[in-house]
């Protein structure tokens, strides 16, 4: 047996070196309207643990499948190492309304029992922990579809073509192959034959390697892969397709990259969408300078055209179901947010799609402009802000089958998703360390599994800066803040007292985070000051002393936010309203306060995680801050005393 093996893989070793503008709902991937319709009737995820005794290696898939039709007949082989202490019984999933004639473990046949999609082999002789096994699975059947609405579906296009396509996430790939549907367990390659009518062309994952002529007027499309996939991404489209080719020349990879496009083979069809197609190779260009090298670079990138209402990013070969901007940019983003690095459970779905979502947001500041990307960023914050509450992180006891709208939420997954970005971009104030974030993470995950939290581990490390409360709050918290302003002038200063509420104060009261302030002068100049909001109202005195005309909260958009009022009422009587410098600091901190003391005053020095560094208490109205201990970063420093509080943040020099 361990030969047979030994052979067999040494065989893929060899022939894989051989081988090597905004988007409306309708458009988001397709996968709410999917699954809310798919699985209204069932509710938990139950899946036998039994399906964690074993690693996958390789799938081969080697099926029959024509495009007017959605019955599916052929075999699938496992090819897979044992992970638990020993092995004896085998499983996998396949719907009951699929027949399974034949199971083969390790060229033995055995007999299978059934559990609804359940399906369990009884080996002869129990196999140890490392061993390395194959099962194959001959089967066949005719899944039920619901038209759009399932793993496997064949329509009559609006091009007038028939056409059959698969999409498996999050659990519909046990419609039409046998297959193991745990997230964390990539299979290392896979190999996808696809038989049909010599009048076709099916595309799927990888690099085509064979078109071989079979019996009956058929062909044999003989797709393979040697990059790590997740079970839900291996995918194909049957159709009468023509095939139209780019290349894409990512900077620094020494190589052009290919992208496959199958598109149907009717007068008008291709004219119609190659422009948007072209622009195809323009977006790997910039993501692979903004995210890293394109991780499929070695195979291909690619589309198969069909009638689904979006698209679905299948690696490699996405699904779609038209070309536009937006929707080609935020499938092609997947490839490195989805495909290389895979949400490690539906609760983290962000990992996916708030990612693809940002893609989009990117392409088009790149390419179309700020003006542009300023209209798309307004459009993700009116979604967001459309309901008070929900949060971007899933919690586990939401992800049943029944809600999995609730996984896919345009508003939460894919909109919140991409403004968490975008604010922790603003929270950085540093695009080029912003894009380090991203460099890192995709080298540190590719080809692997994570969590919202292990992203934050990455940008944490990477920034130097703690993340932990912005992830409580954005990530894992609800709602968006609402800023007020009350402001008053004198000779030397202006002060502001700045009031956040929340949209839901019972679950998150504050968002403790840097804005943006923008002062228009009277004279006709402006400048733009940053404040962190550490409370609810927070008080501050500028050095400003030009007579304004004019303040705007978040000028620029970064922040999910809405505002409040601004209004020129308050009081200049706070007594621990102070100006300090020199900012940034080196080995000390000047304060002078506005006035004297009313009543003792203490300074608080705190780290932006509010951890307290310094503290004293004084009645002087000028007074020095020894600093030269501290570490380079950004510091907040509060005085406050019986009349109030004054909040400001200082940098600290290495």
């Amino acid at each position: 047996m361990n030969k047979i093996l030994l052979t067999f893989f040494s065989l893929i070793l060899v022939l894989g070196a051989f081988a090597q503008h905004r988007h409306d709902g309708g458009m988001y991937c397709s996968k709410a309207r999917f699954y809310e319709e798919y699985f209204k009737n069932t509710k938990t995820v139950n899946q036998t643990p039994l399906l964690h005794d074993y690693d996958v290696k390789h799938y081969f898939i080697d099926i029959e499948v024509q495009n007017n039709s959605v019955a599916v007949s052929g075999e699938v082989t496992f090819y897979a190492e044992v992970v638990a202490e020993e092995l004896d019984t085998f499983a996998f999933e396949l719907i009951d309304q699929m027949n399974i004639s034949e199971v083969y473990i390790n060229d033995e046949l055995h007999s299978v029992y059934r559990d609804n999609d359940e399906c369990f082999v009884e080996l002869s002789e129990p196999l140890s922990e490392g061993e390395m096994f194959y099962a194959k699975v001959v089967y066949g059947g005719t899944p039920p579809t619901g038209g759009f609405f399932s793993g496997i579906t064949t329509t009559y296009d609006s091009w007038g073509k028939n056409v059959t396509w698969t999409l498996s996430e999050p659990f519909a790939a046990r419609d039409w192959w046998p297959t193991k549907q745990v997230l964390e367990d990539k299979a290392d390659s896979a190999w996808i034959f696809l038989t049909t009518a010599e009048t076709n062309m099916a595309g799927s994952n990888g690099l085509l390697t064979n078109v071989s002529t079979m019996p009956d007027n058929k062909l044999r499309y003989e797709w393979k892969t040697n990059y790590k996939i997740a079970y839900y991404l291996l995918s194909f489209a049957v159709s009468e397709y023509q095939e139209y080719n780019i290349y894409a020349h990512p900077e620094g990879l020494g190589d052009s990259v290919l992208i496959q496009n199958f598109v149907y083979d009717v007068p008008g069809c291709l004219e119609n969408y190659q422009s948007n197609i072209d622009q195809t190779a323009e977006f790997i260009e910039l993501f692979s300078e903004l995210f890293s090298m394109y991780p499929f670079a070695e195979e291909k990138y690619g589309h198969c055209l069909t009638d689904l209402g979006g698209g679905m990013e299948h690696q490699t070969m996405t699904t779609i179901g038209g070309f536009n901007f937006g929707l080609v940019a935020h499938e092609l983003g997947h490839m490195w947010f989805g495909d290389n690095i895979t949400c490690e459970t539906w609760s983290d779905i962000w990992i996916n799609e708030g990612f693809a979502t940002y893609s989009d947001y990117l392409a088009v500041e790149h390419i179309q402009g700020q003006s542009a990307a300023n209209s798309e960023m307004n459009g993700i914050h009116n979604s967001v802000m459309s309901q008070p509450g929900g949060s971007t992180y899933v919690p586990e006891e939401e992800v049943t089958y029944d809600n999995v709208w609730r996984i896919f939420s345009g508003r939460l997954s894919y909109d919140k998703g991409a403004a968490i970005l975008h604010m922790i971009r603003f929270e950085l104030q540093d695009d080029d360390l912003f894009w380090e974030v991203l460099h890192t993470y995709t080298e540190l995950y590719a080809g692997k599994t994570a969590t919202g939290l292990e992203f934050m581990e990455v940008l944490n490390d990477v920034s130097g800066m703690d993340f932990t409360q912005f992830f409580d709050q954005w990530y894992f918290g609800e709602g968006y803040p609402t800023y007020s302003i009350e402001w008053s002038q004198d000779d030397a200063y202006t002060y502001l007292e700045i009031h956040q509420t929340t949209s839901m104060p019972s679950v998150t009261p504050l968002f403790d985070m840097l804005m943006a302030y923008k002062f228009s002068f009277n004279d006709g100049t402006d400048t733009t000051v940053y404040l962190q909001q550490t409370d609810n109202v927070n008080t501050f005195m500028l050095p400003i002393s030009k007579e304004i005309g004019l303040i705007q909260i978040d000028p620029d958009n970064w922040v999910l936010n809405k505002v409040g009022s601004i209004t020129t009422s308050i009081e200049n009587g706070n007594s621990v309203r102070f100006a300090f410098g020199p900012n940034p600091a080196g080995d000390y901190l000047n304060i002078d306060f506005a006035s004297e003391a009313q009543s003792a005053r203490t300074i608080t020095v705190m780290n932006m995680s509010g951890a307290v560094i310094h503290q004293i208490n004084t009645d002087q109205q000028h007074l020095k801050i020894n600093t030269s201990q501290l570490s380079g970063g950004t510091y907040l420093i509060r005085a406050e005393d019986l009349t109030g509080q004054f909040n400001a943040r200082f940098i600290k020099l290495d």
